[in-house]
């Protein structure tokens, strides 16, 4: 074989190379900032937008919404920004961190789960948690903001033994037996597949969590951003977040 023969061959490979390559190279990753209770109903929707926006890979940040604003406020990038309470929201908007004016997509209520079998005998918000190893969110988490409230407006005092940062930790906790009862949402407890029992509680409906989603003001992909407001907003949307319990 000659040396030009072996040259082209090798501009060859080269070429081919770098065509490969160039695919992976051209993606553009659109980052969105979740709640966690959100999570895996945005992964869905975000599975979903990557089909009918060839070339976008959505990259999910999931975490309390408190956390997330934090983050937003150290520079972390992200374009889309999914809240669990209005109160986080507004924080993220007086510091100028919100685009256009976030809008409400959903709610969501409180519930109480308990590991399969219910072995420490819980029978709701009441007497039964007296002693037990009960976990809730932390004071400023939207949903321990919102347990605050109910327990306030049922008349209720609580004692837990571990407040978390993110409502999925409340609801790991029990799942795995390490905590006799936890407050999370409707959401979460039908996140977890059957791997607990849930005790709906009587006025659970004066703690309702508004979840409210905008835009990133520093975003950058500003159009594709706005897109996937639409489509968490939109029909389809609202189809997914209905499916997995949010709404009430």
């Amino acid at each position: 074989m000659t040396r030009g023969l072996l040259a082209g061959l090798a501009a060859a490979l080269l070429l081919t190379a770098c065509t490969a390559a160039s695919p992976a190279s051209s993606r553009t990753d659109l980052v969105v900032f979740a709640a966690s209770s959100l999570n895996p109903t945005f992964a869905t929707l975000g599975s979903e937008f990557e089909a009918n926006h060839p070339g976008v890979s959505v990259k999910f940040s999931f975490d309390g919404s408190a956390a997330l604003v934090d983050q937003l406020k150290a520079g972390a990038p992200a374009d889309v920004f999914a809240a669990a309470d209005k109160a986080n929201m507004d924080k993220a908007s007086t510091a100028g961190l919100i685009g256009a004016t976030p809008v409400q997509f959903t709610t969501n209520v409180l519930t109480l789960i308990v590991p399969k079998g219910n072995p420490a005998g819980i029978t709701g918000l009441d007497a039964s948690l007296g002693g037990k190893k009960l976990v809730i969110c932390a004071d400023g988490v939207p949903c321990g903001s919102a347990t605050r409230k109910l327990a306030a407006a049922v008349g209720v005092t609580l004692t837990p033994v571990s407040e978390e940062t993110k409502v999925t930790d409340v609801r790991t906790k029990v799942e795995s037996g390490q905590a006799d009862a936890g407050i999370v949402y409707v959401s979460d407890a039908k996140a977890s597949l059957g791997k607990v029992e849930t005790l709906p509680i009587a006025g659970a409906d004066k703690a309702r969590n508004a979840y409210l989603i905008g835009t990133v003001k520093a975003a950058t992909h500003a159009t594709l951003a706005a897109e996937f407001v639409t489509l968490v907003t939109g029909e389809r949307g609202q189809q997914v977040l209905k499916a997995a319990g949010f709404g009430g």
